[in-house]
């Protein structure tokens, strides 16, 4: 643990953060965190895994993890996000109260025990209904700020929950959001827009995600990575495939990622007879990312809206694709417009339109100079506003004047 020192401290409350070094998880906030150490002293408190410290030091950050369950069965974060596992497994339904409570719990003991300058929650629910809950009942709370990712706000609909995320935007100080789509969802639901800002999750455009001096780019690669579930739309790329192969004969599509929709998706590429041109990777280490960006032709974000009102908050992949110079081509949803530029940064199609996408990958495989543009222009778009140092400075500045306070 680090020694006392006269730094603000910040407490993070999380439900994705790696649970161990090497981790497949996200490590967006992990590396926001990472960056806010260098001002802040930083405590991160997240859900405990099988497999998990329940305290350690990460890249100089303490992390605590609340126990809520037998360790073997605390499967409700983590591979895939809360929703994704409630949707999966009815038995996580059981979990969701011992969830709560022991967040609630754990919460209540560090601010009973340790001095903490600022809150910063991220996700509306569960940490931040956790921490507004808190706010009830302990004397000088510490201000906080609630951070939406997307899912939460776009995800998460009908009459309770709506009063819930009403109650919780009113109860932070401050409310930020990944992008303008999520922004006017939170307007929607009663956030005051001096209460509201808008700041995306970051990457590093520096050592890790910039193009390869060395490697080779594909002539006719397609790459897709993300979670298989429905709101990815990777079915609608598989539907485009057949006519893709037809017009360009030879190229291959790598899909990067697992979910529940892994076994139906695989059965679909077979029935489309295109199963020697695709190949399901699974998930991969953080690692090895960047790598299959730069040597890919295209990326694809084929993003829906499902009927349940699901849909990207604002599409980290694209972020980290046009990072590594990759041409994209992506769904025409408003939180990607924040990412890709139509016929500036990156091609936008309708959602749910197997024949804009095929348009749109043969138009950019045809075309290497066109790619080239694209990548060049979509990587600076990317440096200006989407670098770790520009995003942590913004939440740093919020953070601090929050604290001063």
């Amino acid at each position: 643990m680090k020694t006392v020192t006269s730094r603000k401290k910040v407490l993070v409350l999380t439900s994705t953060f790696p649970r161990w070094v090497g981790d497949k998880e996200p490590p967006f906030v992990f590396e926001l965190c990472r960056r806010l150490d260098g001002q802040f002293d930083v405590l991160v408190l997240a859900p405990h895994a099988d497999g998990a410290k329940c305290s350690e030091s990460m890249a100089g950050i303490d992390v605590v993890r609340f126990r809520y369950f037998f360790a073997r069965w605390e499967r409700l974060a983590y591979q895939g996000g809360i929703l994704a596992n409630l949707k999966r497994s009815r038995w996580c339904y059981l979990l969701l109260p011992f969830f709560f409570i022991s967040q609630l719990a754990a919460l209540w003991r560090i601010l009973r025990h340790q001095r903490i300058d600022a809150i910063h929650a991220h996700w509306i629910i569960p940490q931040g209904l956790t921490v507004a809950i808190v706010g009830l009942l302990i004397k000088n709370m510490p201000p906080w700020i609630c951070t939406s990712h997307g899912g939460d706000l776009l995800g998460l609909n009908g009459w309770l929950l709506n009063r819930i995320k009403r109650w919780v935007i009113r109860s932070s100080s401050l409310l930020t959001v990944v992008s303008k789509a999520v922004a006017d969802c939170a307007l929607s639901l009663g956030a005051k827009t001096e209460q509201l800002r808008t700041i995306s999750m970051g990457v590093d455009t520096r050592e890790r995600f910039s193009p390869s001096t060395t490697s080779v780019c594909s002539d006719n690669e397609l790459l897709f990575v993300g979670r298989l579930v429905e709101k990815k739309g990777v079915t609608y790329l598989l539907d485009a495939m057949p006519e893709i192969i037809r017009q360009c004969p030879g190229v291959h599509l790598s899909v990067v990622g697992n979910g529940p929709e892994e076994n139906a998706l695989k059965q679909q590429a077979d029935r489309l007879g295109i199963a020697h041109a695709v190949t399901f990777l699974g998930s991969l280490n953080n690692s090895e990312i960047p790598e299959l960006y730069r040597r890919a032709t295209v990326f694809v974000a084929p993003s829906i809206v499902t009927v349940q009102g699901d849909q990207e908050g604002l599409g980290l992949v694209l972020v980290e694709a046009l990072a590594c110079e990759c041409p994209v081509v992506a769904s025409d949803l408003l939180a990607i417009r924040d990412v890709v530029v139509h016929e500036d940064t990156g091609f936008l199609v309708p959602q749910k339109s197997p024949e804009a996408i095929v348009s749109a990958v043969v138009t950019l495989l045809a075309k290497p100079e066109l790619r080239r543009q694209l990548a060049i222009k979509g990587r600076d778009h990317v440096i200006r506003n989407f670098d770790w140092s520009i995003v942590a400075s913004r939440y740093a500045a919020l953070i601090g004047k929050l604290v001063e306070q």
